[in-house]
């Protein structure tokens, strides 16, 4: 239920929900790196997924115990750990495996179903503003995923068909927080790591029977470490993107959460996993434009009735 008290605040964000949603958006960016090395050492990205997500459950537990409490009073809490536990480890099984600038793309379709999304559960209806915003950001996603070697972004492998999975449940999980505004935000986190690692450790535990992935590796130092470094870049990016996400308008946040593009494009290229050309910064330009106009106060208010 949506509570009228807080539209002043969704209507003109401030700075530091915005800076929140870049911080995740870096995070998640630059997280094709470490997962394709762990992947080298053996962990696929579905075990490493579950690990760091179970790891991430233990900690919510200590550091709020009676956070699973949440999970009784506010229902809308289990269909945000199941798109959570969708969006992580299809994204990240598709960073490893595909391109990481075609994947992140694909992605970030996610703006086009946070509009449906949060019109039909929230009741957010676009404004001009907003139309604008997405054309710009859907352009520029058009600029920079359109080249002579490529044909329109259509699935053609597993990691097109993941990354499109990914960005429906991310959008869907940044509707959802805001359906759940009252919920503890120590019960909002623990879903999210719960679905996170739930549902790694199922996908992955019915491939590997399939004999799709491999097996889970012995402990080994260089990828444990690798694990602890991407657990605490995970964990810290989603609080902030709990912090963020629960500030600003559904497609507000899904706007500037388009930030995460920039940052793989220009990772990808750094690392020599991809090509950064004048067509992603064109690109890439547009998708930032539109993440600005997103922090500017909407010409109208939008219309919210949720029953």
């Amino acid at each position: 239920m949506a509570d009228s008290t807080s539209a002043p605040a969704l209507a003109r964000p401030s700075l530091l929900p915005v800076l929140a949603l870049c911080f995740n958006a870096l995070v998640w960016g630059v997280s094709w790196l470490p997962f394709r090395e762990l992947n080298a050492l053996g962990v696929h990205p579905l075990w490493a997924t579950g690990i760091v997500f179970g790891v991430a459950v233990l900690l919510a537990c200590l550091w709020h115990p009676q956070a699973w409490r949440g999970l009784m009073t506010y229902p809308w809490l289990w269909v945000l750990m199941v798109a959570s536990g969708l969006s992580n480890f299809s994204f990240n099984w598709a960073m490893t495996i595909g391109d990481v600038v075609r994947v992140a793309l694909l992605f970030y379709t996610m703006p086009a179903w946070s509009v449906l999304i949060a019109w039909w559960l929230l009741g957010e209806r676009p404004t001009r503003q907003t139309w604008l915003q997405l054309v710009l950001a859907l352009t520029g996603v058009l600029v920079v995923m359109k080249s002579p070697e490529s044909p329109w972004p259509i699935p053609e492998s597993l990691a097109d068909y993941l990354a499109l999975l990914g960005g429906f449940a991310f959008a869907l999980t940044n509707s959802v927080m805001r359906k759940v505004p009252d919920a503890h935000p120590a019960s909002r986190v623990l879903a999210m790591f719960t679905g996170g690692a739930t549902a790694s450790w199922v996908v992955g535990l019915v491939t590997w029977q399939q004999g799709l992935v491999p097996g889970m590796p012995a402990p080994d130092w260089p990828w444990v470490i690798w694990l602890a470094g991407l657990t605490l870049a995970f964990v810290t990016g989603n609080l902030a993107f709990q912090f963020g996400a629960t500030r600003l308008r559904v497609m507000t946040a899904s706007l500037i959460m388009l930030s995460e593009l920039l940052f793989a494009a220009v990772s990808s290229a750094w690392w020599g996993a991809s090509t950064l050309t004048l067509r992603t910064l064109a690109g890439g330009g547009l998708i930032v434009l539109a993440a600005v106009l997103a922090s500017k106060k909407p010409t109208s208010s939008p219309t919210t009735d949720v029953n």
